[in-house]
């Protein structure tokens, strides 16, 4: 029998933990604890000079979607152009008072024809720790950019 992911969790070998401390919610600060991350929040939609969880969502699941795409090309022999890129639009949605995201992943896949490119970009969704997290629980669509 396949274990659960809570088994697999407490079975895991940690490999990094990011620890933040956010004061003031969506208007507020949020610092990272070795000083790398020092950030202004802001409601998204106002005029705030900061950013916003849903940004911070979408930069780290495109850099996390970046890497798993490279695993993918690595299974497959080959390495992909420095100019790969994910545009990741998360959305902040709300329907009869209840909030949820959904998302919306652009792939740019230089110099891998489409149906390779189709193959890793399924390999990586299956593999990037953001894209379990999110699955079964927001809706998420992945397009592959083909002329850019």
């Amino acid at each position: 029998m396949e274990k659960s992911n809570v088994e697999k969790a407490a079975a895991a070998k940690v490999l990094y933990t990011g620890k933040t401390h956010t004061e003031g919610g969506r208007e507020g600060i949020s610092k990272s604890s070795d000083g790398n991350l020092d950030l202004i929040l802001s409601t998204p939609g106002t005029n705030g000079k900061g950013t916003n969880p849903e940004q911070l969502f979408a930069a780290g699941w495109s850099a996390c979607y970046i890497g798993a795409l490279g695993l993918a090309a690595k299974k497959h022999g080959i390495v992909l152009e420095k100019n790969t890129f994910v545009d990741a639009e998360v959305d902040l949605c709300n329907t009869d008072g209840v909030y949820f995201l959904q998302a919306r992943l652009n792939v740019f896949l230089p110099g891998v024809d489409s149906g390779l490119a189709n193959e890793l970009i399924e390999l990586a969704h299956q593999t990037c720790p953001y894209s379990k997290a999110t699955r079964g629980n927001i809706h998420v669509t992945i397009t592959l950019i083909e002329n850019y």
